[in-house]
């Protein structure tokens, strides 16, 4: 266990703060630390029918590049990860889901980060809007099935999320995790 010393400083900013800690190892070393704290957040693969997946072009400033990645976002105030999905399936795609299942909860930055994402398949899309959010959204894509792992081998998705979320889900089905029903 490490315990706290003492802050040395803090950056609060729009949806997260950073602190720079000096913590006392097990060991009786002292160390520093960084910790962001992040509110959670919820991510889903959309799918279009049994075969098909809805992916949003959205440009990432951090990475300085555009990227192909499944609907996210963080958690509002007093809102729970399934209806933060919804939403955020909503707002980037203009696709309501009938259907929601969830496939895991992960740290995605667990050696400096406190944020916590959980991923979810949705299925029985419909369209409620012909808006999405383009302040962040680029635009969509249709992706097969099929040709999402060669997507994410030649680097065109390069998202953690969406990797681990697409993995979990074909670990799911073989595994017969996924209703059969779900995709109808």
């Amino acid at each position: 266990m490490e315990e706290k010393i003492r802050s040395l400083g803090s950056l609060h900013a729009n949806h997260f703060s950073v602190h720079l800690h000096d913590v006392r190892l097990k060991t009786g070393e002292v160390s520093r630390r960084i910790k962001v704290e992040h509110p959670p957040a919820a991510a889903v693969v959309p799918f279009l029918d049994a075969e098909r997946i809805l992916m949003v072009r959205q440009w990432r400033y951090a990475v300085g590049r555009e990227t192909l990645e499944i609907p996210a976002g963080k958690l509002d105030e007093g809102e729970d990860p399934p209806a933060c999905a919804r939403r955020e399936l909503r707002e980037e795609t203009g696709y309501e889901a009938g259907r929601l299942l969830s496939l895991f909860s992960y740290y995605p930055a667990i050696g400096y980060s406190d944020e916590v994402i959980e991923i979810f398949a949705a299925s029985g899309l419909t369209r409620a809007s012909e808006e999405r959010d383009e302040r962040e959204i680029s635009g969509l894509r249709e992706v097969k099935l099929d040709e999402i792992y060669d997507l994410i081998l030649e680097g065109t998705v390069r998202d953690g999320k969406t990797v681990l979320g697409l993995a979990l889900l074909d670990l799911r089905r073989r595994r017969g995790d996924v209703p059969g029903d779900f995709f109808v």
